[in-house]
């Protein structure tokens, strides 16, 4: 059963995937985050990257309205989103598989690596506008290296979308989750 910060936590990322702001998700909308994405330098410079980009944004759709869409009236609305929570961890293998591909189109001169600035544009993608983020890289550079690896980019990315814990980092991943 989803905890209150969990249900906190997916109602930030339903607003983000919502991006026509009516309510439920459609496929209008991941369309929407497609063309988002596809902005970031790396996917703009690189079309084997904009494809994978593609396939997984809408992938996310395809998911989503297989699991979550319960009335299969072909959108989702806050509740059949939330519901969703419940099924994230036995989904763990279809969320770090995305992992890759988040990480790709963020590092944008493809040195393997994650920078502030580059997290920041994640975060401002994420929300399709910017956002302050403070310092949730500090939280989220767990060897204090002043970059994301590969690894600790997809443990956090991992924690993001499966975690009921505030206290692990991977749940700023995309920016601070909401007080209410």
């Amino acid at each position: 059963m989803a905890n209150e910060f969990q249900r906190r936590k997916l109602r930030g990322v339903f607003a983000a995937f919502d991006t026509d702001g009516d309510g439920c998700l459609r496929q209008n909308d991941f369309e929407a985050l497609t063309e988002r994405w596809s902005r970031l330098p790396a996917v703009r410079r690189d079309a084997g990257l904009r494809g994978r980009v593609e396939a997984l944004m809408m992938g996310w759709w395809d998911h989503l309205l297989t699991v979550a869409d319960t009335n299969h009236d072909g959108k989702v609305d806050m509740g059949e989103f939330l519901a969703l929570v419940d099924r994230l961890p036995v989904l763990r293998e279809v969320v770090t598989a995305t992992a890759d591909t988040v990480f790709d189109a963020v590092d944008e001169n493809g040195d393997g690596r994650i920078s502030r600035a580059e997290h920041g544009r994640l975060v401002d993608v994420w929300h399709g506008r910017s956002v302050e983020t403070g310092d949730v890289f500090g939280l989220l550079d767990l060897d204090g290296d002043g970059y994301l690896s590969r690894s600790e980019f997809a443990l956090l990315w991992e924690q993001f979308w499966i975690s009921g814990d505030p206290s692990e980092a991977g749940n700023v991943m995309c920016g601070r989750v909401p007080e209410h």
